[in-house]
């Protein structure tokens, strides 16, 4: 899991099954569309399938001791520290950029009127810290990678 879960639903990292099942449903509510004032930007939604997987392994005392293993023996990485999670799916896929058409890319608006992008390059590798091209704002996209096969197809 490359994000931090705790993070991901707003709570400490020592936080109690109570505080994580309350933390659960005010982010399902924030990222559902029927729940969502209309006041809230869709850019501040996480995908609910991230939002579950985070409060399953959190609340389940076994994936939790899996999980806060796993963190402890990360390197520590410094590095900047996203504004928010945003979903590929709010991206706009752009025209690919090389003339085979194997190079694509992703864009969304900064509030500050540049842009965010991420190349299909960039995904494979693993990226998801993504800078604006105007300001010093920078956001984590969420994706899944594709899995191939053992051809190496999709």
């Amino acid at each position: 899991m490359p994000f931090d879960l705790s993070s991901m639903l707003s709570i400490q990292t020592d936080a109690t099954y109570a505080d994580i099942k309350i933390a659960y449903h005010r982010a399902l509510l924030q990222s559902h569309p029927d729940k969502r004032n209309a006041r809230t930007p869709v850019v501040d939604s996480v995908d609910i399938s991230q939002i579950k997987e985070a409060y399953t392994t959190l609340s389940t005392p076994e994936l939790r001791a899996k999980y806060d293993a796993s963190r402890k023996q990360r390197p520590v990485v410094s590095g900047p520290r996203p504004a928010q999670v945003i979903s590929l799916e709010e991206f706009e896929e752009e025209l690919p950029t090389d003339p085979a058409g194997d190079e694509c890319a992703w864009r969304h608006p900064c509030r500050c009127g540049g842009v965010y992008r991420i190349s299909t390059e960039e995904m494979e590798k693993g990226q998801h810290l993504i800078g604006c091209n105007s300001c010093s704002e920078v956001i984590w996209a969420g994706y899944e990678p594709e899995e191939s096969d053992d051809e190496g197809e999709v």
